[in-house]
């Protein structure tokens, strides 16, 4: 693109800065990692929640629904719905038996290996066109931008509008109807990397 005679810009979209560009890219990076769940039969909140369980089992619910940024009265009946399916199980806390503690299955092991296959394939994918190096170096940028803004590492700030799910099925199967009920803006966990 050029500029016109008088040295004006030509006619078309105006150029946008950093945040409308990680707007951008962050709601199109959210809608095809939820889709590449869809296979999975998960939502991104659910893979948000397995991912957290493989890095600290045993976690109270109300601890877990903190750091999901979830009300605890919404996570009990979004962990019923993948106890239900296997993928999780509670425990009585044997420190304090007023407390449940929640763990992965074998199950929820199986299906995290997959989720985590999803997750690396997404992230070739959205930064294919870079570099390793410019990888590293724009995934670095990012790390201290979010630092920067007091966003909790790995937890997708939209879980917090999550509402309690009959059915993770019914929930995908409206959304291809395209009712979007229960879906945190666009809404993945870290858009997908570092599953």
């Amino acid at each position: 693109m050029g500029t016109t005679n008088e040295g004006e810009r030509p006619p078309g979209p105006h150029p946008t800065g950093a945040a409308f560009l990680l707007a951008q890219l962050g709601a199109h990076a959210a809608k095809l990692f939820a889709e590449r769940l869809v296979e999975l039969d998960l939502t991104p909140p659910q893979g948000g929640l397995l991912r957290l369980l493989a890095g600290s089992p045993g976690r109270s619910q109300r601890e877990l629904a903190d750091d999901l940024g979830m009300p605890p009265s919404r996570f009990v009946a979004f962990a019923d719905e993948l106890e239900r399916r296997g993928l999780i199980e509670r425990r009585k806390n044997p420190v304090d038996r007023r407390l449940y503690a929640v763990h992965l299955t074998d199950e929820g092991g199986k299906v995290l290996a997959k989720l985590r296959k999803v997750g690396a394939e997404h992230e070739r994918r959205m930064t294919e066109g870079l570099s390793e190096e410019e990888r590293e170096q724009l995934t670095g940028l990012l790390r201290r931008l979010a630092d920067r803004q007091g966003l909790s590492p790995g937890v997708h700030p939209g879980f917090r509008s999550v509402r309690a799910e009959r059915s993770g099925r019914a929930e995908r199967s409206g959304r291809r109807a395209g009712h979007r009920e229960g879906v945190p803006g666009d809404g993945v966990g870290d858009g997908g990397s570092s599953m």
